[in-house]
Formats: C-alpha cells, structure tokens, sequence
C-alpha cells in the first residue's frame, strides 16, 4: 500500500496521502473513547508532510499534547495532530474511502479497553501507549 484517500461523513474534508503510514494502531485510551465516542479510535499514522487534506476543520486539545481535528460541517472525527516532534497526523481509519486498505497492526493503551470488548485478532497488545521500533 503506498496511497490512500478518504474524506468525512459529508464530504468536505477530504485527505490524501502518497505515502504508507509509519504505523497503524488502534488506541483504547480514555482520551480516544471520548474523542471519538467509540470504545476505541483505529488510526494510521503518517509523517505529516506525506498528508494532504482540503476542507474546514475545526481543532481542539485533548490534551496538552494532542489536537483533535474534525469536520466543521458534520463533526467527523478526522485527525490527531500530536504537537511534539517529529511532525506525524493519526488518520482515522474508518475515513478511508476504502475501509479495508489499512490493516492495525498494534493495540495500544489496552488498560483502558472497555471490559466488554474482547480482542482476539491476534495483534500485540500494549498495556500503555506505542514505542516506536
């Protein structure tokens, strides 16, 4: 996989990227689960120079460290844009025009799952946040 595409709920944001993801992972975190109202935010992230996105958006922290960003029209959760270095943009996955393109491959902040969600698809599973390799 070395492009993808997708967009929001309505249409006016749409994004782009020529590249693959540095890493795909899905966080269960309670930051996430608000963020998101899910009981977890699948996301591919990617250097943020390889995204590309057009649309308004509106941005706010969810923490003193990560910027959510959605759509100014229908509130679709798009973005995490983290503010420390290297620059890097988490896209949610289920933005993906083709939902089966991108696969996680980590689960991460595992000590937050929701008791009732069982995960049996075999990946890793980190108790906190992801290390990169």
């Amino acid at each position: 996989m070395t492009a993808c595409a997708g967009g929001c709920l309505c249409g006016q944001v749409r994004w782009a990227s020529a590249a693959a993801p540095a890493n795909v992972r899905v966080c269960h975190c309670r930051l996430c689960q608000k963020a998101t109202g899910a009981p977890f935010f699948a996301r591919a992230i990617f250097r943020a120079e390889d995204i590309t996105w057009s649309g308004a958006t509106t941005s706010w922290p969810s923490s003193p460290r990560i910027d959510r960003l959605s759509c100014a029209r229908c509130g679709t959760p798009m973005f995490a844009r983290p503010k420390d270095a290297p620059a890097r943009l988490g896209v949610s996955l289920a933005t993906l025009d083709d939902p089966d393109a991108i696969a996680p491959t980590v689960h991460i902040w595992v000590s937050g799952k929701l008791d009732w969600l069982k995960l049996d698809d075999g990946l890793p599973q980190c108790a906190a946040g992801y290390v990169e390799p």
